[in-house]
């Protein structure tokens, strides 16, 4: 092998190595922020369930309170 197949051979294996890690990042990036996205959308459902839970339960209470 000569010397130019070699750099040839080096800067090709360095720019391969560069972009595995820069598609790396990217899929970090997308799945770090689906899990965040997820996160918050699930809290919030959460939040919901539990405030109509605590509403219905007040409702419930004031009926009962009302037929005695």
């Amino acid at each position: 092998m000569n010397n130019l197949m070699k750099i040839i051979l080096c800067f090709v294996a360095v720019s391969l190595l560069a972009s595995c890690a820069s598609i790396k990042e990217t899929g970090k990036t997308i799945g770090h922020t689906t899990r965040d996205v997820t996160k918050k959308i699930g809290h919030a459902s959460r939040d919901t369930v539990k405030a109509i839970g605590k509403e219905t339960k007040e409702v419930v209470k004031d009926i009962k309170d009302d037929e005695d």
